[in-house]
């Protein structure tokens, strides 16, 4: 009887040692499984590498950001002034700010008999705060972009093709020397793709504005308007506004470059207003007087 009873226990046993085993094989292909499927999700799935941080990680200081041989130059002061006045009108006035390392600004003040003259410069450290997006360099690309379309300047592109007969457009400006509307001004640059400044919009008849009409004078200069620049820095545009003439106010002229090195824009303003009404300050001048400074601080933030 004894041994009856041993014999029904042993198979009860072990079917109970094979249920657990199977049930312990089952909980390891679970287990397994899912760790395989961990695995595909991330198989592949590396996030790029974050761009690398600007060039720039602080701005100069911009009160002795121009030299004071250039400062002499373009803000000629009343003979009267005495030496410490000299030194604290050529010293400027710093901009309010925040933050050094991010925006900063400069501005200086001289009058004399015959005009007053204005010039302030601007530096802006542009950083992206998500660089797997967007690099500081396309970050600062993007507020230039705003900026150029707040002048209301067309953003450059190629050069359009040949227009169709009978239809009036303004000829490409092709680098190098040459004569008429598609040269270059002395230190400026025309406008990629051709693009005709303000002033300078085909009138009737096909003949650009500011450009000698047939049995003109070849030598009368062209009108220079806003456009964007060329061989400064990055990226640059110019914005040439005339204020209105009135019978006892002179018209002032202002003349705003902005230009992106990498991750950085500067912007140069520089305007004249003479004392006396009917005298316009001439384009040209104070185009290139602004571009020259502008060009020093390229060079500047090249060193």
């Amino acid at each position: 009887m004894q041994r009856k009873a041993v014999r029904r226990v042993l198979p009860g046993m072990a079917m109970l040692a094979a249920l657990a085993a199977g049930a312990t094989g089952l909980t390891g292909c679970t287990s397994g499984s899912g760790t395989g499927g961990t695995t595909d999700a991330k198989a592949g799935g590396n996030p790029a590498a974050p761009a690398q941080p600007g060039k720039y990680r602080s701005l100069p200081a911009p009160c002795k950001a121009v030299d004071a041989k250039r400062l002499r130059a373009m803000l000629p002061a009343a003979e009267t002034l005495t030496g410490p006045e000299l030194d604290q009108l050529y010293a400027g006035t710093a901009d309010a700010s925040y933050d050094g390392d991010r925006r900063v600004g400069c501005r200086w003040t001289a009058q004399n008999a015959e005009e007053t003259r204005l010039l302030s410069v601007g530096f802006e450290r542009v950083v992206s705060y998500d660089r797997a997006v967007a690099s500081d360099d396309d970050k600062a690309h993007q507020v230039y972009v705003r900026q150029l379309t707040d002048a209301h300047l067309p953003f450059p592109g190629p050069i359009p093709t040949a227009p169709a007969t009978g239809t009036a457009a303004a000829p490409p400006n092709p680098p190098g020397p040459g004569t008429g509307a598609g040269t270059p001004p002395p230190g400026g640059a025309a406008a990629p793709g051709g693009t005709p400044a303000p002033g300078g919009t085909p009138a009737p008849g096909g003949t650009p504005a500011g450009s000698a009409a047939p049995g003109a004078s070849p030598s009368a200069p062209p009108v220079l308007g806003s456009r964007v620049l060329e061989g400064l820095g990055n990226e640059a545009f110019l914005d040439d506004k005339l204020g209105s003439a009135g019978a006892t106010a002179a018209q002032a002229r202002t003349v705003r470059i902005v230009f992106r090195t990498s991750n950085v824009l500067v912007t140069v303003e520089y305007s004249v207003q003479p004392a006396l009404p009917g005298v316009v300050p001439p384009a040209p001048e104070t185009q290139d007087t602004a571009r020259q400074l502008a060009q020093a601080l390229v060079a500047r933030f090249n060193e």
